[in-house]
Order: structure tokens, then C-alpha cells, then sequence
């Protein structure tokens, strides 16, 4: 069921997409060649902390998991696309970290991911992160009164495609409220002017993935969670918390 939000409610999700923003900017800050993705699970913790939030992550377990996810932030490095979970394994010269952060405050759920490298940058992926960047902001531009959930799908597939980037097959983002996931789905391609049409109050976690070597096929590691290129090439991933409003979209989670 698709619930829309008053706009005093849009302005306590704001709230809660503050604590991601402050986390995702702290994380971050934080990564550093030598340092692990545990670490920076703490730094994501430490925001939550003081903030006086919780975590939807922590302990999320949908159907297709064989475990609850057992951290704050999804740390997705490399080869890995999306749900990557923190290891003590030292970040590296050069890698690629995709990081995907939630907040719950006040009753209300905050979403959003960034992509960013460590130490010397790999030109191939600064212009893959900038593109998945690129492909978040076509999507949001998309997200207004009167376009159709297809339409952001369009927009988002077409910047990816336009560049050469794959996108995986079956995911992407969602409505967003009391709840981390709620209806409906927005997929990351598709044909415009299909699916539900967007109304002021609909808020939607809109996220781009992009797999660097164009297949659209992934895999899963035994841990049940990590999704990984299947050709091993690289994948960035962003995402905002968007509500759809009257006088255009607004983002939730920038800082």
C-alpha cells in the first residue's frame, strides 16, 4: 500500500535523513587506506548514538536473506555492488567503497548511499561514481507531480546506458516512510510514462547502481548478502531519500 505524507511528516523524515547524511559524511571522512570497513561501522554507529537514532539495517532480514544483516551501514567495495557487509579487512590503495546508510528517528526512516575511492583514485572510477551521481540527479529532476515512476526509471537507465554502464537486473529503489521499505518499487530502468503516477506526499529512495563492465549480471556471495559483479569489474551506487512536493522534489537527506 502506497501512503503519502503530510508535510509535517516530510519534515520529521528531514530530520532522520539529517542523522544519514552526518553519518555518510563521517564515514567518509573516516575511510582511509588501512583502515576496515568495521571501523567505519562504528563511526556510522557513533552518529546514530548521538543523534539518539536506531538503525533499520542492524538486524534487517528480508526474505531472501539467510541471516539479519549484522551492521549500521552496507560497505560495498570494489566488485561488490550493493549490501556488502563490514569486514576487518584493511581498505586499500585505491578502492572503490560504495556505503549505504539508514536512520530511524522519531519514527520515521532516512535512506541514502555514496560512492567515493582511498587513496590514488582510478580515473575509470571517478567517472563511474560520477555518472551513478549523474544518474541519482536525472532521477530525482524526474520526481515530480504528475510524471509516473516510469519516468524516473527512464531517466535513470538512460544516463547509465548513455555511458556504457550495466545496471542489475531485478533492483532498485523504493517508497520510504514509517518503514525503510514501502511500495512501490522504483526500478533503475524501464520505459517512461508507465506505473503509478507520483503525487505530493509520495517520498522515494531513489537509487542508481552501476556495474563498470556493462553486463547486468551479478552474483551473491555465501554470506547471503553481498551482490558482486559477475565479469569483476567495479559498481558505484548513490542514493537519496526524496519526497515528491507541489513545488518540485526535495531531497531528505543531503546535509
Amino acid at each position: 500500500m502506497v501512503k503519502l505524507k503530510t508535510d509535517r511528516e516530510i519534515d520529521e523524515m528531514r530530520a532522520a535523513g539529517r542523522v544519514v547524511a552526518r553519518a555518510l559524511a563521517a564515514v567518509r571522512e573516516a575511510a582511509d587506506v588501512g583502515v576496515s570497513p568495521l571501523d567505519l561501522d562504528r563511526v556510522a554507529r557513533g552518529v546514530l548514538r548521538e543523534a539518539g537514532a536506531t538503525s533499520p539495517f542492524l538486524g534487517y532480514r528480508p526474505k531472501f536473506a539467510p541471516v539479519p544483516f549484522p551492521a549500521s551501514v552496507c560497505l560495498s567495495v570494489n566488485d561488490a555492488i550493493v549490501h556488502g557487509i563490514p569486514g576487518e579487512h584493511p581498505l586499500q590503495d585505491g578502492d572503490l567503497v560504495s556505503a549505504d546508510f539508514g536512520a530511524l528517528l522519531g519514527g520515521w526512516a532516512g535512506d541514502a548511499a555514496i560512492s567515493f575511492t582511498v587513496g590514488r583514485a582510478r580515473p575509470a572510477d571517478l567517472r563511474l561514481i560520477e555518472t551513478s551521481e549523474a544518474a541519482l540527479a536525472a532521477g530525482i529532476a524526474a520526481a515530480v507531480p504528475g510524471n509516473r515512476i516510469g519516468d524516473i526509471a527512464h531517466a535513470i537507465g538512460a544516463t547509465c546506458r548513455a555511458a556504457g554502464y550495466g545496471v542489475p537486473d531485478g533492483f532498485g529503489g523504493h517508497g520510504i516512510g514509517r518503514s525503510m521499505h514501502e511500495d512501490p518499487g522504483v526500478p533503475n530502468e524501464g520505459p517512461p510514462g508507465r506505473g503509478m503516477t507520483l503525487r505530493p506526499g509520495l517520498v522515494l529512495a531513489i537509487e542508481p547502481m552501476l556495474i563498470a563492465g556493462g553486463t547486468d549480471d551479478y552474483t551473491c556471495d555465501a554470506d547471503g548478502w553481498t551482490l558482486r559483479t559477475v565479469d569483476g569489474s567495479r559498481a558505484a551506487h548513490s542514493e537519496h531519500t526524496v519526497a515528491i512536493t507541489a513545488d518540485g522534489p526535495r531531497i531528505l537527506t543531503a546535509l
